[in-house]
């Protein structure tokens, strides 16, 4: 993937209409100029999110869970996930409210998900996986790709790919997931 495509993936916009008559070594330059700019823009937030980190450790979950979802962003709360190891953020995904820790999942790196979703109590994940599917499909099969066999045959089980064309971009971009998918049938 190139720079301009990992950036553009990364931040879930698509290029404006401006820049797309852009040659290729001109949109590598802008990609390299935004990353410059953002990581400028963000220095010293891996910090901040290991401070927040360290110090809800010791604030009962009944107290950090509700100011969470009401006064802290998901990207915040994905930033802060990302310096806890997977124990720590697996104790909160357990009791965060399933829309918001869906928002907090879209601004990880899908193996760290993975790792939460098999770590989490066994229903929970269920009803974060069965939610993912069906509102976030690719999100999950992406997701999914690092799954452990045991939370895939869950993802294989509620997951129906009859009827897709073989065409089909879902297909096409997971295309490694569902031949193993297939395999498990």
């Amino acid at each position: 993937m190139t720079t301009i495509e990992e950036t553009l993936a990364w931040s879930e916009t698509p290029l404006p209409e401006a820049l797309k008559n852009l040659k290729p070594v001109e949109l590598e330059a802008l990609a390299c100029y935004v990353k410059t700019v953002v990581d400028k823009k963000t220095d010293g937030f891996d910090e901040l999110y290991h401070a927040i980190g360290s110090i809800v450790r010791f604030i009962p979950h009944f107290i950090v869970i509700p100011l969470m979802v009401e006064h802290i962003r998901p990207q915040i709360s994905a930033g802060v996930c990302r310096t806890m190891g997977v124990d720590q953020a697996v104790n909160y995904a357990n009791d965060l409210p399933l829309e918001y820790f869906s928002e907090v999942s879209r601004h990880l790196d899908n193996d760290l998900m993975a790792r939460i979703l098999e770590k989490m109590k066994r229903h929970q994940a269920e009803k974060v996986i069965l939610f993912e599917l069906l509102h976030h499909r690719p999100h999950m099969l992406g997701i999914a790709e690092h799954l452990d066999r045991k939370m895939l045959e869950f993802v294989v089980k509620n997951l129906d790919l009859n009827g897709l064309p073989e065409n089909d971009p879902i297909i096409a971009t997971h295309k490694v997931l569902i031949e193993r998918i297939r395999d498990l049938h």
